[in-house]
C-alpha cells in the first residue's frame, strides 16, 4: 500500500466515524422529546389525582400546575416543530399534541382567572376584617349608626 492509499483510507474511516457519530447524535436528539412527554404525563397524573382526591387543590395551586403544563406544551411544540422532518414525527401526533396544548391553555386561562378573583376576594375580606367589618349590622354591612331620640310628651 502506498502512502496515498493509507491517507485516503484514514480520511474515509474518519468520515465514516464522524457520520456514524452524527447519526447517533441525531438519534439521541430524536429521543429528547421523551423527557418532555414524561414530564407532561406526570403533570397530567398529578392533575387527575387532585381532581379525584377528597382534598381539592386551591385555585392558586391549580393555576400553578396548569402553568407548568402549558410551559411543558410550549417546549414540546417547539421541539416537534424543529424536529418533525428529521425525526419522522407523524402529522397525527403533532396535531394531537397541538390540540391538547391549546386545550390546556384555555383551561389555564380560566383557572388562573378564578384564582385571581379568589385572591382579590380574600384580600377584600381581610381588609374588611381589619377595619372592624366583623362588627357590622344584620347583613354584614356597616350597620346603623347615630342616636335615636325618643318622643317627648305623653304617650
Amino acid at each position: 500500500m502506498s502512502f496515498k492509499t493509507i491517507a485516503a483510507l484514514a480520511v474515509l474511516s474518519t468520515a465514516l466515524a464522524s457520520g456514524q457519530a452524527f447519526a447517533q447524535g441525531a438519534a439521541a436528539e430524536c429521543g429528547a422529546i421523551q423527557q418532555t412527554l414524561q414530564a407532561r404525563k406526570d403533570l397530567v397524573a398529578k392533575a387527575n389525582s387532585a381532581s379525584n382526591s377528597k382534598k381539592k387543590m386551591t385555585p392558586a395551586e391549580a393555576c400553578a400546575l396548569f402553568g407548568k403544563l402549558q410551559a411543558n406544551g410550549t417546549a414540546g411544540l417547539k421541539w416537534i416543530t424543529a424536529n418533525k422532518e428529521w425525526c419522522s414525527i407523524p402529522d397525527s401526533f403533532a396535531e394531537g399534541f397541538k390540540a391538547d396544548h391549546n386545550k390546556v391553555s384555555g383551561i389555564k386561562t380560566k383557572i388562573c382567572g378564578i384564582a385571581a378573583q379568589a385572591s382579590k376576594m380574600e384580600a377584600q375580606a381581610k381588609a374588611q376584617a381589619q377595619n372592624g367589618g366583623g362588627q357590622g349590622g344584620l347583613l354584614g354591612g356597616p350597620g346603623l349608626t347615630g342616636s335615636l331620640k325618643l318622643p317627648q310628651g305623653a304617650l
